[in-house]
């Protein structure tokens, strides 16, 4: 009698950045994949990206093609790993040719937030002095607040979550504008000191949700990750992806947006605007959650009517001067 011979379970490699909160929520994917699957064992591996290497100068300037993703990427081509775990919003929309998006987990509270020194802990946004220095390295959040507060001081800062809060608590800001969603998942939610209303800032696309990327041929793989995946928050994220692809955008534009879904409708709400906050469109599609990436072109197209495309071109005609 043949004895047959099965094969041992597969390791599964999986690529993060080595910052804090990347492996937050790098192990958090790990844990989810190994309550499913048991028999598979799932490795972390770090690395290493070029948006790690540079801290000081403004993201803006450095580019944003792939600046917290293309190395982990090349290990993907390279087979040195599996997937990879990306902060949703630092994936840009244009994957490389045989990579795919191949889950989108929930999203955690997608919103901006206010975090402030100490000596300013009984105001809110709108109660700051005149003369405030706010800090962001976004130029996303710096349009909508120009647009919003110009009296004002805005200052660029970089570095980790941990770096920025120390250099808020030793006074160099009066307060920080962060997601919302790095201070939760990092056990930090004291710090939130105010959750900045849509109003006032509508958040980066894909904000609050992380973006599981692998090889677009491996399909035991994509089976498997799609264990993790929350359907409601993929078509929000889909559509969004959608808004800032359309739209011909990086993850470093003044582009935001809200994303709500009652029942089967999704509703879509974008903005884009100057640098100085001096101009900015805003508007709103609702339509079935299914067609989300079609809702994405349809506002993009709608912003791009009143005058979006002007708007991007003048950033972009900055930016490559490297003013």
């Amino acid at each position: 009698m043949t004895s047959v011979v099965s094969s041992p379970p597969r390791t599964i490699r999986i690529g993060s950045r080595k910052s804090q909160l990347a492996l937050v929520q790098t192990y958090w994917v790990q844990e989810q994949l190994q309550k499913s699957f048991p028999d598979i064992t799932f490795e972390v591996h770090t690395m290493s990206t070029q948006g790690d290497k540079i801290l000081d100068v403004a993201l803006a300037k450095i580019g944003d093609k792939g600046l917290f993703t293309k190395e982990l990427e090349v290990g993907m081509l390279n087979q040195e790993i599996d997937f990879a775990v990306h902060s949703l919003k630092d994936l840009p929309t244009h994957l490389p040719e045989g990579l795919t998006l191949a889950a989108i987990t929930e999203r955690e509270n997608p919103a901006d937030s206010l975090v402030v020194h100490e000596k300013h802990k009984d105001k809110q946004i709108d109660t700051l002095p005149e003369g405030a220095v706010i800090g962001t390295s976004s130029l996303r959040r710096l349009a909508q607040l120009r647009h919003h507060f110009p009296h004002f001081t805005f200052k660029d800062v970089r570095g980790n979550l941990i770096t920025r809060l120390a250099k808020l608590d030793a006074g160099e800001y009066d307060a920080l504008i962060l997601a919302a969603a790095g201070l939760e998942r990092l056990g930090m939610s004291d710090r939130v000191h105010q959750i900045l209303p849509a109003n006032i800032s509508l958040h980066a696309v894909g904000q609050g949700a992380l973006g599981i990327e692998c090889r677009a041929d491996d399909s035991e793989l994509l089976s498997l990750l799609k264990a993790i995946e929350h359907p409601q928050t993929r078509d929000r994220c889909l559509a969004e992806r959608s808004f800032l692809r359309s739209l011909e955008g990086g993850c470093q534009v003044p582009i935001g947006v809200n994303t709500e879904i009652s029942g089967e409708n999704l509703t879509l709400t974008g903005i884009v605007a100057s640098v100085d906050g001096q101009k900015l469109v805003k508007d709103t599609v609702t339509g079935i959650a299914n067609n989300a990436e079609a809702l994405g072109i349809e506002l993009a197209e709608v912003l791009r009517q009143q005058g979006a495309q002007e708007i991007l071109s003048e950033i972009f005609a900055v930016i490559q001067r490297g003013s």
